[in-house]
């Protein structure tokens, strides 16, 4: 997470740092990622399922919401002048985006078809409407949740025959085309939903940028259509140089959401190429950015009940086997496993044989130690890394929504800027452009 000034002779100490960060909820000591997400972007601990309100709202409870919103770092940005964007590999208007424009009961109210009558009688909007309504200048949006954009039941532009992928909304709305209404006649707005389309562009000349590019969360990186998904490190390159026109500096959020969900299907290596792509799009962001004027915060929402170990050797693959048999039932075991998950296999009343399938394969779900049809979180702390101006205030330990008010702080933007003021009186030189690339990944689960 991000910010910076330029400055001869800069006002905040440039360094690298890591600390720590503790992801519980409110109401939970595992958490979900729509609390974490209030947490580390809007910088109040929130009750989990709950995303961009404090924790006197009540997941599911709508009449909880009102008077219990709370606002993000890119709208404190936004207010600051900044250009602000969000990019992920997820829908749009899932946990980790949302938290960053809306205030809502429930994380999965995605359209106004997920959301039940008494919400919907009640006044609350669903997390899409939310989106193009909140903060209507958003300079950029790219990810997946296209049909959560349009009327219930009209076919994709990409996947006709897909019933799936038709529209949700049942109010009728075409919500792109309330997005082109929003912007100001003399700006260029492109809305695209295809790679091809969106490389074509003339992004000098690009001033609001929508990119929906499926219909759900957005293919994993071992699936992608290089044709029509573009991947996390491309749209992280498109919208820096959308945002970095700004000479005010810009905030960006950027999430490798698949990461966790390749890990919820006990899909390891899916979740592990999730990761290496979200290290290329952390390298992309790092080689346009300045340590001089930017500060990077790549850190996580929470980790996975994720393992690697059984004493494999170097050299030996990340997906093989461990070098050894169990001492109790005498069968090999993979050097991934998973502490609970889909992954969980009985064969004639034994653990199942891993010698015998396919564990390389792309969607080989990792052994399990307890049977879900989803793995879960895990519940330690997870790891902040940190670059640039004012980097040294992550160190140690810190609650979750520490983070945002050291990027606040640093960038001189939100309530707190009487620091920023005193500086400046003082002779010191004011922060200028505040450039804040926000990457998240959980690095924990790969521990």
């Amino acid at each position: 997470m991000p910010w910076g000034f330029r400055s001869s002779t800069p006002m905040w100490p440039r360094m690298s740092s890591c600390s720590w960060e503790m992801t519980y909820n409110t109401n939970a000591q595992v958490p979900d990622s729509a609390g974490t997400a209030t947490a580390y972007l809007c910088g109040v601990k929130a009750n989990e399922g709950t995303v961009g309100v404090s924790a006197a709202t009540e997941r599911t409870r709508c009449n909880t919401t009102q008077g219990n919103e709370v606002t993000s770092i890119l709208r404190w940005a936004k207010d600051a002048g900044k250009s602000v964007g969000i990019v992920t590999t997820t829908r749009v208007n899932h946990a980790t985006p949302s938290a960053a424009y809306a205030h809502s009961a429930d994380r999965d109210w995605y359209s106004d078809n997920e959301m039940p009558p008494e919400a919907l009688s009640q006044g609350c909007k669903d997390i899409a409407y939310q989106l193009m309504h909140n903060i209507r200048d958003i300079d950029v949006i790219m990810g997946g949740g296209r049909k959560y954009m349009y009327p219930k039941n009209r076919t994709d532009v990409e996947y006709e025959m897909d019933e799936k992928a038709r529209g949700t909304r049942l109010d009728g709305l075409n919500l792109i085309d309330i997005w082109k209404s929003f912007k100001p006649k003399n700006k260029h707005s492109h809305f695209v939903w295809n790679r091809t389309e969106l490389l074509k562009l003339d992004l000098y000349t690009v001033d609001y940028l929508l990119g929906l590019f499926e219909p759900g969360d957005m293919q994993y990186e071992l699936n992608r259509n290089n044709v029509t998904d573009p991947s996390l490190s491309e749209m992280v390159e498109v919208a820096i140089q959308v945002l970095r026109k700004n000479p005010k500096g810009f905030f960006l959020l950027v999430e490798g959401g698949r990461i966790d969900h390749g890990h919820h299907e006990g899909k390891a290596k899916q979740a592990l190429h999730e990761a290496v792509e979200m290290d290329r799009a952390i390298g992309q962001a790092d080689n346009m950015t300045s340590l001089e004027d930017t500060l990077t915060v790549v850190t996580a929402d929470h980790s996975h009940v994720f393992t690697f170990g059984g004493y494999t050797p170097r050299g030996n693959s990340i997906f093989g086997l461990a070098p050894m048999l169990s001492d109790t039932d005498k069968k090999p075991f993979t050097a991934i496993l998973y502490g609970n998950g889909p992954g969980y296999k009985v064969v004639g009343g034994e653990r199942e044989n891993v010698s015998m399938v396919d564990y390389a394969h792309n969607n080989y779900q990792a052994q399990s130690a307890v049977p879900l049809r989803h793995e879960t979180h895990g519940g330690e702390d997870v790891a902040v890394f940190a670059k640039g101006p004012m980097a040294h205030l992550l160190h140690g330990v810190h609650e979750q929504n520490y983070i945002p008010h050291v990027m606040a702080y640093a960038a001189c933007i939100g309530a707190n800027l009487n620091h920023c003021t005193q500086a400046s009186s003082a002779g010191s030189p004011a922060p200028g452009p505040l450039l804040l690339p926000l990457a998240l990944l959980p690095l924990r689960s790969l521990f």
